[in-house]
Formats: C-alpha cells, structure tokens, sequence
C-alpha cells in the first residue's frame, strides 16, 4: 500500500520536473532545488520499503502507469498537484499505521511520514497554504486514499 503511494509520487517527480521551471519562493530559496530533493526522497522511499518488504520475505509492487493529466502543463498546476499528493500520502501513513505491528515496518513508515509532512508543509507554504493547518492529521483509510490515488493510474 505505501510502496504503492510511493511509487506514484517518485514519478511524478521524475517525470515532471524535466520540463518546468519554478524559480525562487519567498524566502529567496530555489523552488527547483526543492523538488529535486523531493524527487530524490521519493525515489529514497520506493528503494527502502521494496527492501523492507523484500527482507520480511515479501513480494513488493512494481510501478504502474501514471497519467498526471495537465499537472506538468505549467508550474502552478505542477505545485497545486504536488501539494495534493504529499497531503494525502501524509494521511495515508497515518491512517495506516493501524495495520502494522512489525518493528521494522513501523520503523520504516514512521521515518518515511515524518518526511512526507515536512513536504506538505512546505508545499503548503509555496502554494500560499497554511503549512501546518491542523494540531492533528486526518487519518485516511486505504480505501479512501485509493479512491484520491485512482485517477492517477493508467494500469
């Protein structure tokens, strides 16, 4: 389930950012080094959790096919869509943690979520959004997350 979510958002990273150019936010900071640390996170998060299910003697999902729609038209739709899929991933965690009892798995989505958030927040922030809008996520179940996630996948 988060391998799934994982895969989705490495590459709409690695499949988005070679076309676009997003400039300073307010701060002065380079938005496009950002998303380069973001795509390299994402892509972090996909090799640790193949290994962590791997080495707990499981069988990982590979990538799908993605269809990100007009997200890679222009910057703005880029972030907005960037936004959207940190924010669920960081509620997906959440909502998941119920499910995991082994320490290793914990572990690993618990180093995993914390990340996640520190990239909606500042997604929050460049898309003029309260970073931290809440004192609690909103926990959301797999089916929920799979239903925000399907329109995303081609196969």
């Amino acid at each position: 389930y988060a391998l799934t979510l994982e895969h989705l958002e490495s590459a709409f990273y690695r499949d988005g950012l070679s076309d676009l150019a997003f400039g300073d936010d307010t701060r002065g900071q380079s938005i496009d080094d950002a998303f380069a640390a973001i795509r390299d996170h994402e892509a972090e998060h996909v090799t640790t959790l193949t290994k962590v299910i791997t080495d707990l003697g499981g069988t990982p999902v590979e990538a799908a096919t993605y269809d990100f729609g007009d997200a890679f038209s222009d910057p703005v739709q880029f972030m907005q869509t960037a936004m959207a899929l940190e924010n669920t991933g960081v509620s997906a965690y959440d909502g998941a943690a119920q499910f995991l009892s082994d320490p290793d798995l914990l572990t690993a989505a618990g180093s995993i979520v914390a990340v996640e958030a520190r990239h909606a927040s500042y997604l929050n922030l460049i898309n003029a959004q309260v970073p931290f809008p809440d004192a609690f996520e909103t926990p959301l179940s797999p089916e929920d997350v799979l239903k925000i996630a399907k329109p995303f996948f081609v196969s």
